[in-house]
């Protein structure tokens, strides 16, 4: 018999490429999704439906009941919110219940979702890797507080109780087809239609996505436990990627580029009005933060335990940039 294997956030962007990779290896695939989520990422393809809140703990354990691994991808990446509280019940206190069905069950396999969000900063000199600790939790906002709490909490439970889990730290990725729109995404696209009117500063670590499904099915194989693997292909100036994307689009790029003094300005703002406003602000300090404060890391763990070889992340901005403008969906494959 063939494996059978849970997606769990398979409506995301990762989780459902993670799902068309185990439907390519030829898996039985299980998706676990919330009653409101969209279907549509992965609609096309015949896969076992489970519905329910991460506080169900009973669906849980049926979802997970004979699995040969579980790919657990989902996560509330918002970063700028009136209320923190969502985000920590979805990062932290939900996975805990997917961690006690996983321990229940005996999944002989657990492959997390973390982000390189998680991976200490180090003079621009050096690269990060995964053994040097945390170091700027108190710059990244309440976000990467929560994330690191959730890759601590998965690996308390390699240590305490036995769990099979392996931490893959993926970076921002990028790739089609995108039904999530990711805000990532939604830059990539606005600069291949010629609607980008900035740049952002600095760089940042990036990968492209069908590259971090092919991670999650080596670290299912390959991954030891307890072990976290960063899975980003390098660090690339956002100008490089942007300029890519406008010429797929056929465009001229944009080009003026805001200054990082200049979003942490508008971060602030996003602060001072968080407490009387009731919407999200649209940015705050924190998050203006990360899209120019990580180092630049170095992926050879993944490359020498797993085998994982990313292609250029400009590859996949080719592929998300045709997407969103609509091309040829063949030409977007055979890249």
């Amino acid at each position: 018999m063939g494996r059978t294997t849970l997606v769990m956030g398979a409506s995301g962007f990762v989780g459902s490429h993670v799902v068309r990779h185990l439907v390519e290896r030829g898996d039985t695939v299980r998706v676990w999704t919330r009653p409101s989520s969209a279907t549509r990422p992965f609609e096309e393809f015949d896969v076992e439906h489970h519905t329910g809140e991460l506080t169900d703990d009973a669906a849980l354990r049926a979802a997970m009941d004979g699995v040969d691994g579980v790919h657990y991808c989902i996560v509330d990446a918002r970063p700028s919110l009136r209320d923190y509280a969502p985000l920590w019940t979805t990062n932290v206190h939900g996975l805990r219940h997917a961690l006690d069905a996983a321990l229940a069950t005996t999944v002989p396999k657990f492959v997390f979702c973390s982000t390189v969000g998680t991976i200490a900063r180090v003079p621009k000199w050096q690269l990060a890797n995964e053994e040097l600790p945390h170091n700027w939790a108190h710059l990244g906002g309440e976000y990467i507080k929560a994330r690191i709490a959730a890759e601590q909490l998965v690996l308390e439970y390699v240590t305490e109780h036995g769990l099979p889990a392996v931490v893959l730290n993926v970076s921002t990725p990028f790739g089609a087809p995108d039904y999530s729109g990711t805000p990532h995404g939604g830059m990539v696209a606005a600069a291949a239609m010629g609607k980008l009117p900035f740049v952002m500063p600095g760089s940042m670590e990036f990968v492209g996505v069908q590259d971090v499904a092919r991670a999650f099915l080596l670290a299912e194989e390959k991954g030891r436990a307890g072990e976290r693997y960063i899975i980003s292909e390098r660090f690339i100036p956002w100008k490089d990627l942007i300029d890519v994307a406008a010429s797929v689009g056929g465009v001229a790029p944009p080009t003026k580029q805001i200054s990082a003094r200049t979003l942490l300005i508008a971060g602030a703002i996003g602060d001072l009005k968080r407490p009387f406003s009731k919407k999200d602000p649209r940015l705050t300090k924190a998050a203006a933060r990360l899209a120019h404060i990580q180092s630049a890391t170095d992926h050879s763990k993944a490359t020498r335990e797993l085998g994982w070889e990313p292609a250029p992340t400009e590859l996949a901005v080719k592929r998300a940039a045709l997407f969103y403008t609509g091309k040829d969906p063949d030409l977007v494959a055979s890249l």
